[in-house]
């Protein structure tokens, strides 16, 4: 028998109609199904929700059920222990993705017989040290990017920068993404950064409309420790994986490394990532 965590994009029907269709499925097979508290409300299984350790201790696989939204959110749940995760595609993108929903239980099926990869990806380490207190969260990781950017528009803010204890440059920007190869295709691409391959492991330091002439990103090895300060008045806001954490003020410092961990995906043919690319772009074979 199986432990399976499912996790529900909370906002989509569809979601939480195979959620409810899954887990019976997986019940008539054997096997144990949990959920987060809130997901598990959100699908009516409350009597499945488990929280914390609960969710992760002698779990075999957790399902991702959304888009990559969920997958962000699933990864950041189960990671830390190891956890592999089936990503289904509720969404539109689906760069993180790997299943169709109606190819779920085969997928599962193929899982349980051993018949599948591991995918494994880079996480970023975040350190906050926001004595300010606008930040309560003191470590957190990220599979695609950490952002600190501006809270007030039409001004920049200015943030210090240093690489292995050494002073780099101060940047004035609307922000700065430090990112995974994974979240190189998220919100660093549209601020004009490279596109990497995801199974790389590199931290990408990309600014979001810099007001310097220095507007590269920064490609360093995954030994590299990055700190930034909020050198200036001006607050920046901290988000991680899309979630807002809180306000940094001056003075307050985030330590960019990576991770002990990765995430650990499921696949179950090999992926090529230049015709993900092809397909996501719309890039013509002529």
């Amino acid at each position: 028998m199986a432990q399976v965590a499912l996790v529900v994009h909370n906002d989509r029907t569809s979601a939480a109609e195979l959620a409810r269709d899954t887990a019976a499925w997986l019940a008539d097979h054997g096997h144990a199904v949990r959920l987060p508290p809130a997901d598990a409300e959100v699908v009516g299984l409350s009597e499945l929700g488990a929280g914390g350790t609960a969710l992760t201790d002698g779990c075999d696989v957790a399902v991702s059920l959304g888009g990559d939204g969920t997958m962000l959110r699933t990864v950041d749940l189960v990671s830390s222990a190891g956890i592999p995760v089936i990503g289904v595609n509720l969404g539109q993108l689906g760069y993180l993705t790997e299943v169709d929903p109606e190819q779920l239980r085969d997928a599962l099926t193929q899982f349980f017989a051993g018949e599948y990869q591991i995918e494994e990806r880079m996480l970023l380490s975040v350190h906050v040290e926001a004595p300010a207190g606008g930040v309560t969260v003191t470590d957190a990781f990220a599979l695609n990017e950490a952002v600190m950017e501006k809270t007030e528009s039409g001004h920049t803010v200015r943030l210090d920068v240093t690489i292995n204890d050494h002073f780099f440059t101060p940047y004035a920007t609307d922000g700065l993404i430090v990112a995974t190869p994974t979240g190189s295709t998220a919100y660093a691409f549209s601020a004009r950064g490279p596109i990497v391959a995801p199974t790389h492991r590199a931290i990408l330091l990309t600014p979001v409309s810099p007001h310097m002439l220095f507007d590269r990103t920064l490609v360093l090895e995954p030994t590299t420790e990055v700190r930034i300060t909020v050198a200036g008045h001006r607050p920046a806001d901290l988000s991680v994986d899309g979630r807002l954490l809180g306000q940094l003020q001056r003075g307050d410092a985030i330590v960019f490394t990576a991770a002990p961990h990765r995430a650990r995906i499921v696949i179950f043919s090999p992926r090529d990532f230049h015709q993900i690319l092809k397909s996501k772009f719309g890039l013509n074979d002529r």
